[in-house]
């Protein structure tokens, strides 16, 4: 497969990857499942090898999000910190497994945490990508109210990512929740404005718009199939194509 990959030429010279908390769970839905974490590492290592420079933005939904605990009582910029903690435990989860695959990975916090993390500078930032090194950003923007979606749009825009795609447990974009509705249909192509104004659940409306305004396309695939992350590196038609006006069709 890796010898596959290396013949055929990657689409994106560099990408943010954005992952769910929920995806480091597993199918035991909750905390951080090895055996997956090693899986993602693992296809994410043929992905570096092939020459794209590779950035991370994972949630922490799997541990703790902040929402959900403003809901309960808890002060929303409090539970929006506590959120930021759990995306820092997921980020030394997945270096771990990406190091122990070879890749060599830094974590950089928008929180200071030196002993565990970098701080987040963009031109350090830059400088590992273009040694090859996968970079994890954790902790957010650093701001309680803001979502990890957004997190990685903003990190994206200042890195020049060519893509930011969003691993998910859905094969693309439906106009209803298609666990729920048999009858929902799949976008194969939107336009930013179009989720903005269907309200769809891409990304947050911070996130699109972040992403809109520095023209920069959104792929939502399912990350549960083995060998997604590749195939949309090499520009096959899978998941959903988010574009502006200008960004052209998926294959060009």
């Amino acid at each position: 497969m890796e010898v596959n990959f290396r013949m055929n030429k990657a689409r994106f010279r560099r990408i943010v990857l954005k992952l769910s908390g929920e995806a480091l769970a597993g199918r035991q839905g909750y905390g951080i499942d090895p055996e997956t974490v090693k899986t993602i590492a693992e296809e994410l290592k043929e992905v570096v090898n092939s020459g794209v420079e590779v950035a991370i933005v994972v949630g922490g939904g799997n541990i703790y999000r902040g929402i959900a605990g403003s809901a309960r009582g808890i002060d929303r910029a409090t539970g929006d910190y506590m959120g930021m903690l759990a995306t820092m435990i997921n980020s030394l989860a997945l270096q771990d497994a990406l190091e122990k695959v070879d890749v060599v990975t830094r974590v950089q916090s928008a929180i200071e945490m030196r002993q565990i993390a970098e701080p987040y500078i963009r031109r350090r930032a830059i400088r590992h990508l273009e040694k090859g090194r996968v970079i994890i950003f954790g902790a957010g923007t650093g701001n309680p109210y803001f979502s990890t979606d957004t997190t990685a749009a903003l990190r994206a825009a200042e890195i020049n990512a060519d893509a930011i795609l969003k691993a998910t447990k859905v094969d693309g974009v439906y106009d209803s929740d298609p666990m729920k509705n048999p009858a929902a249909v799949k976008f194969t192509e939107l336009e930013y404005i179009e989720v903005l104004n269907k309200k769809l659940e891409v990304m947050d409306s911070t996130a699109i718009s972040l992403c809109m305004d520095n023209n920069i396309p959104i792929i939502v695939f399912d990350l549960t199939k083995e060998g997604n992350i590749k195939k949309v590196v090499l520009g096959e038609e899978i998941g959903t194509f988010v574009r502006g006006c200008n960004n052209g069709k998926r294959d060009n």
